[in-house]
């Protein structure tokens, strides 16, 4: 099996980039391994879910300084990293929140769910027969999702409600749930004897473990249900409306609280996490909370000075130009950039004019050129004389 590369790497960062410099590269990079962009390739396909599990661990301060301490092993065997699990559906990649606390469940033997939850109260409660406290609920926990939404930078501007499709495991509507076939009954389990537990010897001590036979439930189905065989979900498609807030950027995560899988004979369903992409745009590119784009402007305006109608996301706005305005000059917009995802005002445009020079000149404009050319001394220009002089300093 191919060890992982480092995280590190993946993203093509220095092991001290900043917060900025690792969520830069990933919507770089997320961009151009998108599996939208590269439809059945699966190299890009692989690059993109490995970006993705990178991303998930040095965005959080915490995971990336475990991380950093520990390497992948922080994350557990042949985890790397808190990604996801369980794919779901259309437009799923990669998959599900991985427990760093599995491994102490491995050691005691202690059952678990499909992703998330947990903690010391529930590694040693249930090691040393503290029991399933929830009925089952938790340890039954369905599976988290993860899905890749594109949305256009006018949607991550003003935000929007999207509708996903995903193939997942639901409730089963047969028995609503619940693994048993109509009219049937649960019964105790006659391994653990209703405790949901056995007891194992492993050197000098006892420790308890998830009963195999009725998995912790500590009852069994009497007569399991003919569509699910007992398993309380069957596998279906799914319609999920998603509200995207205003600011949101390539790599924000949000979540659908009870929108991942459902889990077994009645247990919690897992969560949904959405991972935003958002789609390059034509004319402005983003920065944070900033745009920028390029605004050409004629030679004439430029020097005489004048309006120049230049686009923003809410429409058309007119920006003056002032009297010998140079070529690269920024024009900044306040207020109209990307709104801050906590209410904190909006970024804001920063317009670059640049100066076109005409291609073609019939005869009349080029005389009128050359006229203007020996009526100007351009020795004379604060720039120009200014790279003269250092060039005659620099060969003297």
């Amino acid at each position: 099996m191919a060890s992982k590369r480092d995280y590190y790497e993946v993203l093509g960062i220095a092991k001290g980039a900043t917060e900025d410099e690792i969520k830069k590269a990933y919507r770089q990079l997320a961009i151009k391994y998108h599996p939208d962009k590269n439809p059945g390739d699966k190299t890009a396909e692989e690059k993109f879910k490995e970006l993705g599990e990178a991303y998930e661990a040095l965005s959080n301060p915490d995971k990336r300084a475990a991380y950093d301490r520990f390497g992948h092993q922080a994350f557990g065997p042949g985890a790397g990293g808190g990604g996801f699990s369980g794919a779901g559906g259309a437009g799923g990649y990669g998959g599900g929140f991985h427990d760093p606390f599995d491994i102490f469940r491995e050691v005691f033997g202690a059952g678990g769910g499909g992703g998330g939850g947990g903690g010391f109260a529930d590694i040693f409660g249930e090691a040393f027969g503290g029991g399933n406290a929830d009925g089952g609920g938790r340890q039954n926990r369905g599976s988290d999702l993860r899905y890749d939404l594109e949305i256009t930078l006018e949607e991550a501007v003003k935000g929007c409600e999207k509708e996903i499709s995903i193939r997942k495991y639901d409730a089963c509507d047969a028995c609503d749930g619940s693994g048993a076939a109509p009219g049937s009954k649960t019964i105790t389990c006659k391994t653990c004897r209703g405790t949901g537990q056995v007891s194992v010897s492993q050197g000098f001590f006892r420790v308890a473990q998830t009963c195999p036979t009725c998995r912790g439930a500590g009852q069994i189905i009497e007569r399991p249900c003919p569509k699910c065989h007992g398993e309380g979900r069957v596998e279906k498609s799914s319609k999920i409306k998603i509200k995207i807030p205003a600011g949101v950027d390539t790599g924000s995560r949000l979540r659908s609280t009870g929108h991942g899988e459902s889990g077994t004979r009645g247990g919690h369903a897992g969560d949904l996490y959405i991972v935003i992409h958002v789609r390059e745009h034509p004319i402005f590119q983003r920065d944070g909370g900033d745009l920028y784009c390029e605004a050409p402007i004629s030679f004439v305006k430029a020097a005489l000075g004048g309006e120049l109608a230049v686009p923003t996301l809410e429409g058309p706005t007119v920006v003056k130009i002032p009297a010998g305005t140079q070529s690269g000059r920024i024009f900044r917009l306040r207020g109209k950039g990307i709104p801050d995802l906590r209410g904190h005002g909006r970024g804001n445009l920063n317009v670059r004019v640049l100066i076109e020079v005409p291609e073609r000149l019939n005869s009349e404009q080029r005389k009128k050129l050359e006229d203007f050319a020996a009526a100007c001394n351009e020795d004379t220009n604060p720039a120009a004389k200014s790279f003269f002089n250092k060039a005659r300093n620099f060969f003297s």
